[in-house]
């Protein structure tokens, strides 16, 4: 499968989201608008064993909001809005996803086949699902803090149980994840110290946490059964926030995601020394393009989800 084959340079970033952008209904005017993208959300269903088109398109939304269902929803509707964008004959300067975005943004730069990714992040779904019991975990946005005060207010709040800073955002945004318990406690002194306020956030799982090391320890041996290929264009990685291009280093990679912190706002800043001025960000809703806005205000952010947005992204490319 062919992704972006270059017809011209750029100076263009893509971006992919993770859990949190889903909503019900996401892709459906996409694919009214492009038939063919249709044989994506087939195929899928086919790995999958059930209809991913029916839960993306019409939900319910309590099933679209669990962790092993978000995941492979947000893959394909996002791989489906790059097939959209495709025809711009974009080459992009790097690739970024947001933690379950990174296996969008893997099959962009060709390191891995969409088949072979709907299938690892089902597994990846399935296995944070289970390394937590249902309803003891909580994920929560703070709003207003620097790092360092995240940092402490976790440390703090660790005598109560397992909660650690998730998601580096942007500048006053990091996202706390761990043992419900926890989590509050820590945004109780969050708030002690200054914190604006405090999103739950439609996240099933504390993923990025330690608590996730059962299921990178499991999702270690899926991911080395998997051939992956060295990368079309630089990969920004959410552990490290490093660019890599050698198929030998994604596999590691991918196994620190899931129980290390996610570097966001690290990764664009990586991204823009390497000279990205324009982040469009491909598939469900608009939540990176809001974070790279504070994190870089002068960078031009667009996005792809939809067919006014794609044909928005076409017409400025084409002025």
């Amino acid at each position: 499968m062919a992704i972006l084959q270059s017809t011209r340079s750029s100076s263009i970033g893509l971006v992919f989201p993770g859990q949190g952008s889903q909503s019900v209904g996401m892709g459906r005017v996409l694919v009214e608008a492009h038939p063919s993208i249709r044989s994506l959300y087939e195929e899928a269903s086919s790995v999958l064993g059930y209809d991913i088109a029916a839960l993306c398109f019409e939900g319910p939304v309590e099933r679209l909001n669990l962790t092993e269902y978000t995941q492979p929803a947000l893959l394909v509707s996002s791989i489906a809005a790059l097939h959209a964008f495709e025809p711009l004959g974009i080459t992009p300067v790097a690739v970024a996803g947001h933690s379950l975005g990174e296996y969008s943004a893997l099959v962009a730069a060709g390191g891995v086949t969409y088949r072979e990714a709907v299938a690892i992040v089902q597994k990846r779904g399935r296995y944070m699902a289970e390394a937590v019991p249902p309803g003891t975990g909580l994920v929560a946005a703070l709003l207003g803090l620097a790092a360092d005060v995240v940092r402490e207010v976790c440390r703090e709040a660790s005598t109560v149980g397992v909660v650690a800073a998730a998601n580096f955002n942007s500048p006053g945004q990091v996202v706390i994840a761990g043992e419900k318990a926890a989590v509050e406690r820590a945004i109780e002194l969050a708030k002690a110290k200054g914190c604006k306020k405090a999103i739950p956030l439609p996240v099933s799982v504390p993923v990025h946490t330690p608590l996730m090391q059962k299921a990178a320890d499991r999702l270690a041996g899926d991911l080395a059964t998997i051939t992956w290929s060295d990368l079309k264009m630089p990969l920004i990685n959410n552990a490290e926030a490093r660019a890599f291009t050698k198929a030998s280093d994604i596999q590691a990679s991918l196994v620190r995601q899931l129980s290390s912190s996610v570097l966001w706002e690290d990764s664009v800043k990586a991204m823009a020394a390497m000279g990205v001025t324009t982040f469009v960000e491909v598939g469900p809703g608009t939540v990176l393009s809001g974070l790279i806005k504070r994190i870089l205000p002068d960078a031009v952010t667009m996005n792809v989800n939809d067919p006014k947005s794609l044909e928005a992204t076409r017409a400025a490319f084409s002025a």
